[in-house]
C-alpha cells in the first residue's frame, strides 16, 4: 500500500493534498512532475527506468516526445528539491536507463482525525451565548429564581451585556462605510487577478477543466471596459494554484485591487462554479455567488460572472460589450471540454503538449465545427510549432487556414487577430496587414499580455522601433509580471536596441524570478559575447545544456572544450567551437543550429560568403528569426554589403 506522506529532510510529498511542501510551505509543482515525484518516492532506492515512466505517468501515449518531456519534468522536480544534476542529493541519473530516487523516508499514513469537542462557555456567560446563537441580540434574562452566584464570584452578565450592546452600536456606525465596500467606483485604471480556480471534481485529471475556466474568465474580464479594468495574464496568476498566500500578499506581488477565486465542481453534464470578489484594500468579500449550469450554457455562465463583478466595481460597458454579454449560443459539452484540454497543453508549451492540443482543438472541431475557438487555437498552436522544430513552410499555412476560419464565425476573438497578425509578419512578410491585425487584437482585448509581447517582437522590433518595443514589453510585464518568458524578452528587445546594461538587468531579474528557464541562459551566453564578458557566456552556454536535459558529463565537456578554445584562440575559438556543437543532436533551444543561427555564427567568424548562403536558405524555409535581421548587432559587420540590402528589402524591412 502507498504511503499518503513521504518525509524526507526537510520535505513533505503529501498524498491526499496532493502537494509537496518544504518545512510546512508549500512548493509550487506542476502536475506531471508532481506524479513522477510521487512515483519516485514510492519506489525510493530501486532504478525507475524511462520506460516505466511513460507507461504511469502518460499511459504509452504515442505523440508523446519521451525524452523531451521526461526531462522537463525531472528538470522541475529537481529545482522544487534544489537538487543538482552534477552533485544529487536526492534524484540520480542512470545513464541509458532511468532514475532513482535516493532519500532517508518515512512514510506515513493521515492521522484520524480527533472527535470535535464544543468549548466550554464562559464561566458566567448568559445561556444563549454558550449555546452559540447567531444573534447578538438573543440574550437571555436571568431568571428570578436563578441560583446567586458564590461569595468571592465575579457577576460577568453586566459585561456580557455591555459588550454586546458595544457591538451593536459599532455595527449600526459602520453600516455605511460596508455599503460603500460593497460597491466602489472605479477610478482610473485598476488592476484584476483571477486565481486559479480550485478544482472540486476529483481528480487531477480534472484540472484541466478548472484551469480552462480560469483562463476564459481572464479573457472574459480582459475586454470588459480596457480603459478602467487590467487583467493580470494566466501565466502569472497560475503561479498562485495551491499556494498558501492570502490576498493581500498576492496583491502586493501582483499589485492588484482585487482578487477573483472559485472552484469548479463537475458532475456528468452540470458543473456548478463557485466565485467571489476580494478588495485587497481591506479584504472585504465585496460579491460572491454560485452558480449552477449544464455544460452547454458554461459561455452564459461566464458572461454572468463578469456581468456581476462589472457591476460591483461600476465599469463603464460599451454597447458591443453589453451586447456580447446578453446572450451566448449552447456549446456541446464534448466539445467544449476537449476544447479546455487542448487549452491546457497549449500553456504546457512543449513538442509534446502541442501535439496533444493540435489532437484536442481537432476533436472539438469534429464534434462542433461552427466554434470559433478551436480554430483560433489550432492556429496558435501551428504558428507557434516552428519554435519546437517544425517547419514554417508547412504549418504557417495551416495556421493561416485556421485563424480565418475563427474569424469568420467570430471577428471578436482576439487571439484569432494576434495569431493571424503573427502570420502575416513572421510568414508572409505583410507588414501593413500585421500592423492593423496586431491593434484590432489590442483594442478588442488591451489587458492580453501575449499580444502586447508579439506587437512588440513582431512588428516594432524589426522596425528598430525599439523605444516603442520596449513600451510594449513594459506594458507586457505589468500585465504578467511573474513571467519569466516575458521578462526574459524584454532583455532580448533592449540587445536589439543596443542598450547592453539594462538587457543585462532584466535577464539577471528574470534569472532571479526563475533560475531554470533554458532560454534566459541563452540569451545570456548571446548578450555576454557583445560584452566581451567570454567566460560568464561559456558559464552561461553549459547551464542552458544542463537544464534543456543534455548529459551533464557531455555539457561539461563542451565546457572545458569552449574554454580552451577561447584561451587558445580567443573569440575566434568560442564561434568555431559553437559552430563544431551545432551539428550535435542535442542543443538547447534558441542556439545556433538553424540556417538563422549558423548564419549568425559565420558573421561573428567575418565568413561573408557562408553568412549570405546560410540566410538565403533560412529565407527560403522562411525560419522565423528572419524578421530579426535588420536589428541582430551579430550582422553589423555585414550592413554594407549590397546582398544584405537586398534580404531586408525581400523581407519588406528596407528604409
Amino acid at each position: 500500500m502507498s504511503a499518503e506522506i513521504y518525509q524526507f529532510e526537510d520535505f513533505e510529498l503529501d498524498r491526499g493534498a496532493y502537494q509537496l511542501r518544504r518545512d510546512g510551505r508549500v512548493v509550487h509543482l506542476e502536475r506531471i512532475p508532481l506524479d513522477l515525484l510521487f512515483l519516485l518516492a514510492e519506489r525510493h532506492g530501486q532504478l525507475l527506468t524511462r520506460e516505466e515512466i511513460l507507461d504511469r505517468i502518460w499511459g504509452k501515449e504515442v505523440f508523446v516526445d519521451v525524452d523531451n518531456s521526461i526531462n522537463t519534468a525531472v528538470r522541475k522536480i529537481r529545482q522544487a528539491l534544489k537538487d543538482s544534476p552534477e552533485s544529487p542529493r536526492f534524484l540520480y541519473t542512470i545513464p541509458g536507463k532511468g532514475y532513482r530516487f535516493e532519500a532517508s523516508i518515512v512514510e506515513l499514513q493521515p492521522a484520524a482525525p480527533a472527535p470535535a469537542q464544543a468549548p466550554p462557555a464562559p464561566t458566567g456567560a448568559p445561556a444563549a451565548l454558550s449555546r452559540g446563537t447567531s444573534s447578538a441580540l438573543a440574550i437571555e434574562s436571568p431568571s428570578p429564581a436563578a441560583t446567586p452566584p458564590p461569595t468571592g464570584r465575579i457577576r460577568l452578565w453586566p459585561f456580557w451585556l455591555a459588550l454586546v450592546a458595544m457591538l451593536v452600536i459599532a455595527a449600526f456606525l459602520t453600516r455605511p462605510y460596508l455599503r460603500k465596500a460593497s460597491s466602489p467606483k472605479a477610478t482610473g485604471r485598476i488592476m484584476l487577478a483571477v486565481l486559479p480556480f480550485q478544482n472540486l471534481s476529483g481528480g487531477s485529471n480534472q484540472d484541466y477543466f478548472a484551469d480552462g475556466m480560469t483562463e476564459e474568465m481572464i479573457t472574459q474580464l480582459g475586454g470588459l471596459d480596457p480603459q478602467h479594468l487590467g487583467v493580470i495574464a494566466r501565466t502569472s496568476a497560475m503561479r498562485y494554484k495551491g499556494a498558501p498566500k492570502d490576498a493581500a500578499q498576492i496583491a502586493r506581488e501582483l499589485g492588484v485591487a482585487y482578487l477573483l477565486e472559485g472552484s469548479v465542481r463537475r458532475d456528468a453534464g452540470r458543473v456548478r462554479v463557485t466565485a467571489q470578489l476580494i478588495q485587497t484594500s481591506d479584504q472585504t468579500h465585496i460579491w460572491a455567488d454560485s452558480f449552477d449550469r449544464d455544460v452547454g450554457d458554461i459561455l452564459n455562465l461566464q458572461r454572468e460572472v463578469a456581468r456581476a463583478i462589472a457591476g460591483k466595481i461600476q465599469l463603464t460597458l460599451s454597447q458591443q460589450v453589453e451586447a456580447r454579454l446578453a446572450g451566448a449560443p449552447r456549446v456541446s459539452a464534448q466539445a467544449y471540454e476537449a476544447y479546455l484540454e487542448g487549452l491546457q497543453a497549449f500553456d504546457q508549451r512543449t513538442r509534446a503538449s502541442f501535439q496533444r492540443a493540435a489532437a484536442a482543438f481537432n476533436r472539438a472541431i469534429s464534434i462542433d465545427a461552427n466554434d470559433a475557438r478551436p480554430y483560433a487555437g489550432l492556429a496558435r498552436v501551428y504558428a507557434l510549432a516552428p519554435v519546437f522544430g517544425a517547419k514554417p513552410s508547412e504549418t504557417m499555412p495551416k495556421a493561416r487556414e485556421n485563424a480565418m476560419r475563427a474569424l469568420s464565425l467570430d471577428d471578436s476573438l482576439a487571439e484569432a487577430h494576434a495569431t493571424l497578425a503573427f502570420i502575416r509578419a513572421h510568414f508572409e512578410y505583410d507588414w501593413p496587414t500585421a500592423d492593423r491585425e496586431f491593434h484590432r487584437a489590442l483594442e478588442l482585448n488591451p489587458s492580453d499580455a501575449s499580444t502586447h509581447f508579439f506587437y512588440s517582437n513582431s512588428y516594432l522590433s524589426p522596425f528598430g522601433r525599439h523605444d516603442e518595443a520596449i513600451s510594449e514589453m513594459q506594458t507586457a510585464i505589468a500585465l504578467d509580471p511573474l513571467s519569466v518568458p516575458i521578462r526574459s524578452f524584454l532583455g532580448r528587445t533592449y540587445l536589439w536596441a543596443r542598450r547592453y546594461d539594462e538587457s543585462l538587468a532584466e535577464l539577471e531579474k528574470a534569472d532571479k524570478i526563475d533560475s531554470d528557464f533554458v532560454l534566459n541562459h541563452v540569451r545570456l551566453a548571446h548578450l555576454y559575447t557583445y560584452l566581451q564578458r567570454y567566460p560568464d557566456a561559456i558559464d552561461e552556454e553549459t547551464k542552458a545544456r544542463m537544464l534543456a536535459g543534455e548529459d551533464p558529463k557531455l555539457a561539461l565537456r563542451k565546457q572545458d572544450q569552449l574554454k580552451a578554445a577561447f584561451v587558445a584562440h580567443g573569440p575566434r575559438g568560442y564561434w568555431e567551437t559553437l559552430l563544431d556543437f551545432s551539428k550535435d543532436k542535442e542543443n538547447p533551444p534558441e542556439s545556433y543550429t538553424n540556417n538563422y543561427g549558423i548564419a549568425v555564427l559565420y558573421a561573428r567568424l567575418d565568413d561573408a560568403n557562408k553568412a549570405f548562403a546560410s540566410l538565403e536558405r533560412a529565407y527560403s524555409e522562411r525560419e522565423l528569426a528572419l524578421t530579426e535581421l535588420a536589428v541582430e548587432p551579430a550582422f553589423d559587420s555585414l550592413r554594407s554589403d549590397p546582398r544584405f540590402q537586398d534580404h531586408l528589402r525581400r523581407l519588406g524591412l528596407a528604409k
